[in-house]
Formats: structure tokens, C-alpha cells, sequence
């Protein structure tokens, strides 16, 4: 059985300590799962990936791992057992004969979102290559994108890129050549039509702790980081999603996210091979096309749980705000869905989940199925709602109290509340402690400090950062200064705190509850206090129905805000005074700098997530092109 929460209480030192989460292998619905002849036969015998996908090559070759659906709402393709393991036994052919690799290169697959990527990641495998997931240049927009592509093929030292012919035209075009020097790219292989030719001998690592894959991300700090990912790390990772989630070849699940790092490609490459479900994969740029295309494939494939981002979200409030009749009258019905993740690395935004259960509660989408994940670099998930666990809750604190680190628990509606909803269930095998990031010592309820994760599936370290790696040295192999000094903590980066619930889940455990405030690299020190650049934002936001996005920073001591303008230019000038007066009446600050920008100017990743870092090196760098700024030095 899984471990009971450990208390330790110290009353000395005056704080008060809890380690959440299981510490054990087993847990309780994991024995439920041995039951199961299959789930017994691979979770004892198999360490790695590669060896399951063959397994299950072998047992249930018709059985469908993917379905890949195209704008329609048609499938587009879609992948057997043995399917996949045909392809990706070619792709190790390829790159042995075509590539020359040599056991442990590192291989930069560079493909839209889709079942090729996947294949080239388990055909990397069977190789023993090392395959780090890359998103391709965007065709519009080559200029800019092409040079991230660049960046991260460097940084990981790939010997070699993968991808489709259309890309390898792509790469190789005027504009490319434009933007990146062709000459010094690494060899590129397509791998539209593969050879019949299997490899000789798939590759079966020797140390299930030696690298599977490299994460590239670019954080919301505007850091392009490469996290490595163990085997070991990799089945830990796939096999708590599956005991969270409750995931057999029995379930279909639907993705709509995009399948490059985090979460998002766990779900998308990694968790059907080890469970066994069916993937349906929307890719997000397809809603664009067609905006009801994840809503109308749920209802259509009766999915119970499915997995989107913020972006997909909001793309889906606004774009379909006002057609639940039209969808309605189509049969699009969402009664099913038992959970709707959003995978995010903030805070979980109510006001978005809360409009948009809200606005889907006529298709049958019951309010308490929204929910939201958290991961971040050294844990790619920590926090994740399953199936059985009890609902999200939300709690209402003090804003004041907040600024100086303190948790203060008052009543929704009470003057400076702000709520703040749980971030999911704890995975199993994580634990939490919440650290003081400067002592780095244990905090107790009412105090507010840095995730700190202990799990089997943390990664391993850094491949590369790109910027500031001192900072990095200690994320990965922390230890708190007094109390339990042994257990080594990986440091999210991240500020929140726990706090005891009486909820159980389905196992009969106490359901601790996690709160995510904000990075502690975004917050703000002002005033001697610290401040949360969401809550801010969100003041703002409020202020005139023109503003459509905003992001603050500070630039020398001032607090600059940022705000998108929906509307003509004269409007410009009256938004300052709107602005300034609502920062200092809710949050007691002085602006220094207002900036009126167009729409899309302030910069936000795939995941919908804000990257004001990017946009202050932008402001410092005069690079905003604004409709207007004001000064108040």
C-alpha cells in the first residue's frame, strides 16, 4: 500500500512540515492493476520504451496505439502495434546505413505534429539514438522561426535531422538560406519513402539510467533549456500518468496539444506505447482552420478525458462563443467527459476555465471536469487530475498578505481576495515540500516558498542551458538546510504552498491540495514586497473592453505594463489614466512606463503562456514598435 502522509511537526523552530505524495512503488489502484495478466507481464519484465512498443508488436498487433485527425474532423492516418513497429524498425535501418550513427548521437526530428514524428522517435530508439523533438519553421514565417530550429539542432549537438520532404524543401529554400546558413547544417534525412530493409539488431540500451530523449523549451522566462530524460525517468513518468489516469488499451484519449516538450509529447509520443490507449491526436494549429474541430471529435469518439492547452481554450471560448446552438443542434455533446486537462506551467487561470465550462455547460460539459496540470523543466509533471481523484478546490487568500510570502485564508469575496485553484492531484511517486528558496529550509501552511519535487521521474539534469547556467547548478540536487537533509529535491523555480485537505481519493488516501502563485524569475520585488505579474495583469485587463492582453516587468526599479490595443489609435491616450489609477488602487504601486502596443505584439509560446521576458528585452532593445508611450519618471 501507499505510504501515509509523514508529518513532521517541530515546534521549536516554529515551522511545520508536510512530505505529500506516495513514496512507495505500489499504490493501491496499482494493485488493482496487477490483476490485470498483461499490465503484470510488462511493468515487472520491461525497463524500457522500445521494448514495450515490441512487446506489444507481438501480443495485439491490430490493436490501434494513434488516430491522426485532419481539419475535418477525418482521419488523416492512424497507427497499429505492428505498424509502428515496422516503421520505426526502418527508420533504424536509415539512419544506421544512411546516417552511419553510432550508438548514443543525438538526433533532432523536425516534423509537423503527427504519427511520422512518432515513428521517428521509437525508430531512434531501436537505434540507439539519442532523439530530441524539434518544432518545424513555421512556412509564413521563416525568417524568424527558422533560427530557433538552428539554435536547438546546435545546442543539442545533433549529428543528424529527420523529418518529412516537404520540410527538407523547406530547409533548403531561398528564404532559409535567408535566414541560416545552409552549409552548416548536419546531414538532413527524409523519411517519406523507407527502405524495406530492417535493421540487423535493435538496439537494447545497456543502463536503463543512460539518456532516452533531450526536452528542448523555451520557458515563459524566455530560457531555451534541454532537460535529459533517463529510461528510467521515462517508464517512472508513463506508468504514474497511467496510474493517475487510469489508462488501459481499453480507453481513447484526445490530445489537442502541440507534441515538442513537457507533458505534451509524453502524451502525445510516449503514454499510448506504455499503456496501451488509443490516442486520438488533434493538432492545435488545425482549430485554427477549424475551431470546433477538438469539441466535435470528443463528442464524436465519446472520449471521457482529454488534454488541451490554454491556447486551444481560449481559441475555443472566443471562436465558438457563439455557436453552442449550431453545435448543439449537430449532435455535438461533451456529457461524457469525466476530465479536461489543461497542461499549463503557471497558475491555472479560473476566469478561462471558468467562461469556458461555463460556455459548454449546454453541450453536457460538467463544470467540475475542467481542471489543470503542473510540470516544469526538472519535473515535466508533477500535478496531474486523474480519473477516481477528488475535484480541484479552490481557495480565496489574502493579496496583501501574499506580497510579504505569507498564506492567509480568508472568505470568497472578501476585500483583497484572489483565488487560487489546486493544479491537479499529485502524481504518484511525488513528493512536495514547499522550501524558503534563499535558506532553503522546510516552510510550513502558512508561508509561501518554492516547490521543491522528489520523484522517480524527475529529470536528470540539464543537456544546455541557454543563458544563465549558474543559476541552474542546484535545480536538480537540492538538499533543505535542517530537517530531513538526506532526501535530494529537485527545484521547480516555481513559489506556492500545500495545504491539508479533508478530501480522500478513490484509494482511501488524504487528497493534499497544491497551489502554483507564479515563477519566482517573473515575480516582482517592489516596495520591499513581492508581486505576481498576473495579478497585476489581470487588474488591467479589467479596465476598458479594448485592452486584449497586457504583461508587466519591471526596468530599473519601474514597473512598466504593457497593453494590447483592439481599437482605434485615439484610444490610446485614454487608457493611461485607466491604467495607472488601477494599479495603484489595487495593488498600491506607482507605474512607471505605460505602453500601448497592436495586437499580438506581446510575445506567447505554443502553450498560450506569456513571455514578458522576451517582450522587456524587446522594450530595452526599442523594438516594440508602440502606438504609444507614456512616461511618469
Amino acid at each position: 500500500m501507499r505510504n501515509k502522509v509523514t508529518d513532521i511537526h517541530q515546534s521549536g523552530n516554529g515551522y511545520n512540515t508536510h512530505l505529500y505524495g506516495s513514496g512507495t512503488p505500489e499504490t493501491h489502484r496499482e494493485s488493482k492493476w496487477r490483476t490485470h495478466g498483461a499490465w503484470a507481464t510488462f511493468s515487472g519484465k520491461f525497463l524500457f520504451l522500445s521494448e514495450v512498443l515490441q512487446w506489444r508488436a507481438q501480443t495485439t498487433p491490430e490493436h490501434v496505439l494513434y488516430t491522426l485527425l485532419n481539419s475535418r474532423g477525418a482521419i488523416a492516418s492512424s497507427l497499429t502495434c505492428l505498424q509502428l513497429h515496422k516503421r520505426a524498425e526502418k527508420i533504424a535501418a536509415v539512419l544506421g546505413e544512411r546516417g552511419h550513427l553510432q550508438d548514443g548521437d543525438h538526433v533532432a526530428l523536425v516534423y509537423p505534429p503527427g504519427i511520422d514524428l512518432i515513428a521517428a522517435f521509437y525508430g531512434c530508439l531501436y537505434a540507439g539514438c539519442v532523439p530530441i523533438t524539434v518544432r518545424p519553421p513555421h512556412p509564413q514565417n521563416i525568417a524568424t522561426t527558422l533560427p530557433t530550429v538552428k539554435m536547438i539542432v546546435e545546442v543539442s549537438r545533433s549529428v543528424c535531422v529527420m523529418t518529412t520532404q516537404v520540410i527538407c524543401k523547406l530547409l533548403r529554400s531561398k528564404e532559409a538560406l535567408a535566414a541560416v546558413d545552409i552549409r552548416t547544417w548536419p546531414p538532413v534525412i527524409d523519411t517519406d519513402d523507407l527502405p524495406k530493409k530492417k535493421p540487423p539488431l535493435l538496439h537494447k540500451p545497456s543502463n536503463p539510467d543512460t539518456l532516452a530523449y533531450l526536452d528542448f523549451s523555451v520557458s515563459t522566462t524566455g530560457m531555451l533549456a534541454g532537460v535529459k530524460m533517463s529510461h528510467t525517468a521515462t517508464s517512472a513518468f508513463c506508468r504514474s500518468i497511467k496510474l493517475q489516469c487510469e489508462l488501459y488499451p481499453s480507453r481513447e484519449v484526445a490530445i489537442c496539444l502541440d507534441p515538442y516538450c513537457g507533458l505534451g509529447f509524453v502524451l502525445w509520443c510516449l503514454c499510448s506505447v506504455y499503456s496501451g490507449h488509443q490516442s486520438i491526436l488533434i493538432p492545435p494549429s488545425e482549430l485554427e482552420v477549424n475551431p470546433a474541430l477538438w469539441l466535435s471529435a470528443v463528442s464524436q469518439y465519446k472520449v471521457r478525458d482529454t488534454f488541451c492547452s490554454y491556447s486551444v481554450m481560449e481559441l475555443c471560448t472566443k471562436g465558438l462563443g457563439l455557436q453552442t446552438d449550431s453545435l448543439k443542434s449537430r449532435g455535438v455533446d461533451l456529457s461524457r467527459v469525466r476530465t479536461c486537462v489543461v497542461v499549463a506551467e503557471e497558475r491555472p487561470r479560473i476566469a478561462l476555465t471558468q467562461s469556458f465550462s461555463k460556455l459548454f455547460k449546454d453541450l453536457g460539459l460538467h463544470p467540475r471536469a475542467v481542471s489543470t496540470s503542473f510540470g516544469c523543466r526538472v519535473n515535466l509533471a508533477i500535478c496531474l487530475q486523474g480519473t477516481s481523484g477528488p475535484d480541484p478546490t479552490t481557495v480565496y487568500v489574502d493579496m496583501r498578505a501574499l506580497r510579504h510570502d505569507r498564506v492567509r485564508l480568508v472568505e470568497r469575496g472578501s476585500p483583497h481576495s484572489l483565488p487560487l485553484m489546486e493544479s491537479g492531484k499529485i502524481l504518484p511517486g511525488v513528493r512536495i515540500i514547499i522550501a524558503n528558496p534563499e535558506t532553503k529550509g522546510p516552510m510550513g501552511e502558512s508561508h509561501l516558498g518554492e516547490i521543491w519535487a522528489h520523484s522517480g521521474h524527475n529529470a536528470s539534469g540539464y543537456f544546455t542551458v541557454y543563458g544563465d547556467e549558474v543559476l541552474q547548478s542546484d535545480h536538480f540536487s537540492s538538499r533543505l538546510s535542517f530537517g530531513d537533509t538526506q532526501t535530494v529535491w529537485a527545484r521547480t523555480g516555481y513559489l506556492g504552498f500545500l495545504r491539508r485537505t479533508e478530501l480522500t481519493d478513490a484509494s482511501g488516501e488524504r487528497h493534499d491540495a497544491l497551489y502554483v502563485v507564479g515563477a519566482l524569475e517573473e515575480a516582482m520585488e517592489l516596495r520591499g514586497m513581492r508581486y505576481h505579474p498576473i495579478d497585476i495583469e489581470t487588474s488591467v485587463i479589467r479596465t476598458h473592453k479594448s485592452i486584449t492582453e497586457c504583461a508587466v516587468f519591471t526596468w530599473t526599479n519601474l514597473l512598466v505594463v504593457v497593453v494590447e490595443l483592439d481599437g482605434s489609435e485615439h484610444e490610446a491616450l485614454d487608457l493611461v489614466p485607466l491604467v495607472t489609477n488601477v494599479v495603484l488602487e489595487e495593488h498600491y504601486l506607482i507605474v512607471g512606463v505605460v505602453v500601448v502596443v497592436d495586437i499580438g505584439v506581446i510575445p506567447i509560446n505554443s502553450r498560450g503562456e506569456k513571455q514578458r521576458m522576451h517582450l522587456r528585452d524587446g522594450f530595452l532593445a526599442d523594438q516594440l514598435d508602440p502606438i504609444y508611450v507614456a512616461y511618469n519618471m
